[in-house]
């Protein structure tokens, strides 16, 4: 039987011994990035790597529907999903969780494609554990998993109970993942979660945000340092992608705050798709995908707080970019 504890000492050692638990075209180097900058992202469909702002090589990934890549912090590694079954409505597609080297081998997948698995991330805490939300079909609602890399579908556990939603975005180097869930006790919110000891559910630590009485924060991001999180916020509480403001804000783990908020893009909700910032080039910028038909890139500057368009082609449709050796 998978304890609590089980869990915990997956969680940290990331083995199941353990568990017995601007301007188009323009070259990245105009942009002031570091050289070497690299994102992931979708591109119609395929997963590609490319510094940023360069015109696209070959794919990683052809032939499937591929999905939000999150890179390791090793550096090496990119865990996505695969839509494996279509549906109009997201919440029902069937898909699998696979991880891929950066520059193309080793794909494996991690999760056999018959269930709903989104968004896999990596823990920060030296285990190299990726990391993904699962739906619950009876419920509806979401619950972690957890695999390892060189894994193979049907040795994933589940990190959280089963019984009540929990959605993971985002990780510390400390082994705690930063939640939204709905607590049997605590009720709704945002929380810092650290697996239980022996016998005892994982610890849920409210975080505390002036938005979370306004609406939804979704696709929250610590940044490198983990000084910093950026995020979409939308207005309300009934679920919807259009029309959401993109924010950073500074980021206390041990008061476990999110403070000093500020707007970055569509401050006054255009009914666009602005979503998935993440951090690049360290703290200094956030990228993020902005959708009025075909998807583009963008990068806005934490310094002067420009914002220039880094995608290279106007007729593709691009997606969920992801700075190198940054977890979400």
């Amino acid at each position: 039987m998978i304890t609590h504890l089980n869990r915990r000492a997956f969680l940290r050692t990331g083995s199941f011994a353990a568990l017995a638990c601007v301007p188009i075209g323009a070259r990245a180097s105009n942009f002031g990035f570091k050289p070497g900058t690299r994102i992931s992202y979708f591109r119609d469909g395929q997963i590609h790597v490319n510094e940023v702002g360069k015109a696209e090589g070959e794919p990683l990934t052809t032939g499937h529907m591929d999905f939000k890549p999150s890179w390791s912090l090793t550096g090496d590694r990119l865990v996505c999903f695969r839509r494996t079954k279509d549906d109009p409505v997201t919440v029902m597609w069937k898909s699998a969780i696979f991880i891929i080297n950066v520059d193309g081998t080793g794909f494996h997948q991690l999760s056999d494609g018959s269930r709903t698995d989104f968004n896999p991330t990596w823990t920060r805490d030296g285990s190299n554990t990726p990391i993904w939300n699962r739906k619950n079909d009876k419920t509806g609602s979401f619950f972690v998993m957890a695999g390892k890399v060189g894994g193979r579908p049907g040795e994933e556990v589940p990190v959280t109970d089963e019984g009540h939603h929990t959605w993971v975005y985002s990780s510390l180097t400390d082994g705690r993942l930063l939640v939204s869930s709905r607590h049997p006790k605590q009720g709704w919110g945002y929380y810092l979660m650290k697996c239980g000891k022996e016998g005892q559910s994982p610890d849920y630590e409210p975080i505390a945000c002036e938005l979370t009485s306004q609406g939804l924060l979704d696709r929250v991001s610590v940044s490198p340092g983990q000084k910093k999180v950026c995020f979409e916020f939308q207005k309300g509480f009934e679920y919807k992608d259009p029309g959401r403001t993109l924010y950073v804000a500074d980021f206390d783990a041990e008061k476990r705050a999110i403070t000093n908020i500020k707007a970055i893009a569509n401050e006054n909700g255009q009914p666009h798709w602005y979503a998935y910032p993440r951090w690049i080039n360290s703290e200094a910028a956030v990228i993020y995908h902005r959708s009025a038909g075909k998807g583009q890139l963008f990068v806005y500057e934490m310094e002067d707080g420009t914002t220039r368009r880094v995608s290279t082609d106007a007729g593709a449709d691009y997606r969920y970019p992801h700075g190198e050796a940054a977890p979400c």
